[in-house]
């Protein structure tokens, strides 16, 4: 008897430690919730929505499903050296939420991974400084192989932002979701916003 009371207890223990180690991990999302108005989508040509017909952007598609406003202020080919020079385009209009997505083009144009990294750092905490809330979109790090997983997830998780992994993910090489070997059509575009939808409704007020 005594026997079953010290396998209970350890049973026990055992599951409020794992409890424990759930609620202690869950990822903590700086600035949440903000105090700011409105919401950005910057980033580059997959912001500004490359590839699309008109109004079928993933920026538009969240737009109609959320029923609010998004400033779109993507820019084709933009690297996160562009964004760091038109970062205040973003911060002093004092956002809710801004959806981040650069790195791409950096891949494509052979940025450093380390330089890309430290980019984005300083634009995440710069956002941040603003009183947003981000939510970190990511992207491959090339065509062929990722080399930017670890290095999203692990700036998602040092700077307490909102994130979605790589929203090409299941696109590439698919004709029916690709308008160009790197751009999505509608369809892909469509694909995207239902993964940045769940994230995005669960930092806006």
């Amino acid at each position: 008897m005594n026997n079953k009371k010290v396998i209970s207890s350890i049973v026990v223990v055992l599951i409020l430690g794992v409890l424990y180690w759930f609620v202690s991990s869950e990822q903590q999302i700086t600035n949440y919730p903000s105090s700011g108005t409105g919401i950005i989508a910057f980033g580059d040509s997959l912001v500004a929505g490359v590839g699309a017909t008109e109004g079928s952007s993933f920026v538009d598609i969240l737009e109609q499903e959320i029923g609010q406003p998004i400033l779109n202020l993507g820019v084709p080919g933009d690297t996160t050296i562009d964004g760091l020079a038109r970062i205040e385009s973003v911060t002093r209009r004092n956002p809710e939420v801004v959806m981040l997505l650069l790195g791409g083009n950096d891949a494509l144009r052979r940025i450093s991974k380390e330089e890309t990294r430290a980019n984005l750092y300083s634009l995440i905490s710069e956002i941040q400084e603003s009183g947003a809330v981000v939510v970190l979109l990511g992207v491959r790090g090339g065509l062929l192989g990722d080399g930017y997983k670890d290095m999203y997830e692990d700036l998602s998780r040092e700077l307490g932002t909102a994130y979605v992994s790589d929203v090409l993910k299941g696109l590439f090489g698919k004709v029916e979701f690709m308008s160009d070997s790197v751009h999505p059509n509608n369809k892909g575009y469509a694909y995207i916003a239902q993964r940045v939808l769940p994230v995005l409704e669960s930092v806006i007020k």
